[in-house]
């Protein structure tokens, strides 16, 4: 879930930041990988400003409905944004690295409010569903591929699951990348307690509730640890067989809490935690989707033949690094 007051704060001020830092030459240009390539950037600021020129739009390196997937990478990979966010501010760095590594990639922006094109995830999870169903069916139909690989932040990490377990799309998924992913709900800074609370002694609030959120931000209330819909998910347990599963964790995720909230313990899950790996690595939950970390780990687990190495270099969230890491 990316109920984050952080973000709407960056939105704000994003643009004004990077503004300056172009002006004062702190972070020169994105960098680019090989020739003729897509541009990766590894700056937020970046991101929001894309989002900000042209919304609803597609990142770099996604939604070309001509891309075959090749042999080396025979499945489409497709980006499912987190709340508040669109395929172009979530993946603008995620989509053309993906591209530049030989993968077909399609970003889908789902959930928005009528006349709120920079906002997405905003509906009801089950009606984004639909959406995802469609989108990934497109997907396969263009690409003549059998299956595709996921990669979802926050609310990307949970719609899709009601996709997968009860409209039937767990057969079309290879592999499932989640970053800051939310398994068993989130708490946010006491507010789950508060509704459950609300549930059990105020009379009518759930319909009072559901009424309220629908017309404002369907999908807020379903993330909450022991909601409604939360239960309903699980109520099949958590990872499904036949699908590889990657979580990918932050400890200053400021959304998803307690962040172990995105751990499960099965064969087919590898989890990971950003600071394990480098503790350097100050990414916030808005920001993994730019983090380099995250970044290794998501091509890893979608090409584990050529793992390599995680890159360590220090992150302030928001800003990304100051170098690419190298090959990225």
């Amino acid at each position: 879930m990316q109920m984050r007051v952080r973000l709407v704060q960056m939105r704000v001020v994003a643009p004004l930041l990077l503004a300056l830092t172009v002006l004062l030459g702190v972070w020169g240009t994105p960098a680019a990988s090989a020739a003729g390539s897509y541009p990766v950037t590894y700056r937020f600021a970046d991101g929001i400003a894309a989002n900000a020129q042209d919304p609803g739009g597609s990142p770099p390196g996604a939604n070309n409905w001509s891309c075959k997937p090749s042999s080396a990478h025979p499945r489409p990979v497709v980006l499912v944004h987190g709340l508040l966010a669109t395929a172009q501010d979530n993946w603008y760095t995620m989509a053309p690295l993906l591209a530049n590594h030989g993968y077909c990639v399609f970003a889908i922006t789902y959930g928005t409010n009528s006349g709120q094109p920079y906002n997405g995830g905003m509906l009801d999870m089950e009606t984004s569903a639909l959406q995802m169903k469609a989108f990934v069916q497109h997907v396969l139909q263009a690409t003549g591929a059998r299956k595709v690989d996921l990669v979802g932040h926050s609310e990307g990490t949970v719609m899709p699951r009601y996709w997968m377990e009860f409209l039937g799309g767990a057969r079309y998924v290879a592999h499932y990348v989640m970053l800051t992913p939310i398994w068993h709900g989130t708490e946010f800074y006491g507010a789950a307690t508060l509704s459950q609370l609300a549930y059990e002694y105020v009379p009518g609030y759930g319909p009072q509730s559901e009424s309220f959120w629908d017309s404002r931000c369907g999908s807020c209330p379903e993330f909450l640890t022991g909601s409604p819909f939360m239960q309903q998910l699980n109520s099949r347990g958590f990872a499904l067989p036949g699908v590889q599963y990657t979580d990918v964790m932050t400890r200053y995720d400021e959304t998803v809490m307690p962040y172990t909230s995105g751990y499960v313990a099965a064969p087919n899950v590898t989890n990971f935690v950003l600071q394990d790996q480098c503790p350097l690595d100050l990414t916030d939950h808005a920001t993994v989707a730019y983090d380099a970390v995250a970044a290794q780990d998501m091509l890893n687990a979608l090409d584990p033949m050529h793992a390599k190495p995680v890159p360590c270099v220090a992150v302030v969230p928001g800003y990304g690094t100051p170098v690419p890491p190298p090959g990225q």
